[in-house]
């Protein structure tokens, strides 16, 4: 490798946890910004110039900026393409207009840039979390910091079987109950801290968004049966009819946050075949409810336990490309 980088060895400890590397590199970094990537991402090649002038033009209490991360092997199967979907839904609707109103938000994990002070004022990631990017985005906020959105894409790889999905999903969901857990404990102090609207936006992120996955298929169940019995019933009521209508606006409004960020983010990405895609989010939302619930069963089982995605796997994404390459063997021909 060139002379500016320099290769860290983590010594050997626990947690075995991506957050405990990065703590053990915080104190070597030299700059005034420093970002996280992930291995295998393909960044755009103008990304650090970018941040380095948003920096320079944003005030101080702006700590961290999110690039946008963009799946880009979307064509290998049905799952990878909701899985784009999902992100683009996240990165080009909801996380750009949480950053324009201020809210708290988690972060992507990857492609964050942060103001070097910032992150050693905070001490850092928590090495027991298993989303130390979600919890930092809290941690920020919590400190009067805030995150900005940064218009440069990142290209990575969605797992491409269900099993390392809901590895990588279980862990997510597992990881946003550790940090409620975290931060939850004095409620009083973080509206405080906070502010109620701001404290109400990260109780549906974190906490809601899984009890939201746990609740799903009970509630489609339940919501099902409110709006079938009482239409069979001449007798119904105003109570019944009150029901029916009621499971109507739930049902209909759960489904329009599927769709809408999802179908907006498309459309912004320029994504119109993937379009028809969109339909199948409240499956991939029962997909989401599984791993839900296998995350709170591994939050009392292994609640510190790292499930690693392996990646470099897809022939149709950049990464997976290089990596293919790489571990190709030479032509070698002879005479």
């Amino acid at each position: 490798m060139p002379a500016r980088f320099e290769v860290v060895v983590v010594p050997p400890g626990s947690p075995r946890t991506k957050p405990r590397a990065l703590n053990v590199g915080l104190p070597l970094a030299r700059g005034d910004l420093l970002v996280v990537y992930d291995a295998e991402d393909q960044v755009d090649p103008g990304q650090l110039r970018e941040a380095a002038y948003r920096f320079a033009r944003e005030p101080a209490s702006t700590a961290c900026l999110q690039g946008r991360l963009v799946i880009d092997n979307c064509a290998e199967s049905w799952l990878t393409r909701l899985f784009a979907i999902e992100y683009a839904g996240l990165f080009d609707v909801l996380l750009p207009a949480l950053a324009a109103w201020r809210m708290p938000m988690p972060l992507g994990g990857t492609s964050t840039h942060f103001r070097t002070r910032v992150l050693r004022e905070l001490h850092g990631w928590d090495s027991w979390n298993v989303t130390e990017d979600a919890d930092l985005g809290i941690r920020l906020a919590l400190a009067g910091y805030r995150v900005g959105d940064l218009p440069s894409p990142t290209f990575e790889a969605a797992p491409k079987t269900l099993r390392a999905w809901l590895r990588q999903r279980t862990r997510w969901l597992k990881g946003f109950l550790q940090t409620s857990f975290t931060h939850g404990r004095r409620p009083r102090e973080a509206v405080r801290r906070l502010g109620l609207a701001e404290a109400l936006c990260a109780v549906v992120l974190l906490p809601g968004t899984v009890v939201s996955a746990l609740l799903y298929p009970l509630l489609t169940i339940w919501l099902g049966i409110a709006w079938a019995l009482p239409a069979s019933k001449p007798d119904a009521g105003l109570i019944g009819h009150l029901t029916n209508a009621g499971a109507l606006v739930v049902l209909a409004a759960g489904f329009a946050a599927m769709w809408l960020p999802a179908a907006v983010g498309c459309l912004r990405r320029g994504w119109t075949d993937l379009l028809v895609f969109t339909a199948l989010m409240p499956f991939y939302f029962a997909l989401v409810s599984i791993a839900a619930w296998m995350a709170v069963f591994e939050l009392a089982r292994h609640p510190h336990r790292w499930n690693k995605t392996e990646h470099g796997l897809s022939r149709t994404s950049r990464s997976g490309a290089l990596h293919l390459k790489r571990r190709r063997p030479p032509d070698v021909r002879s005479d």
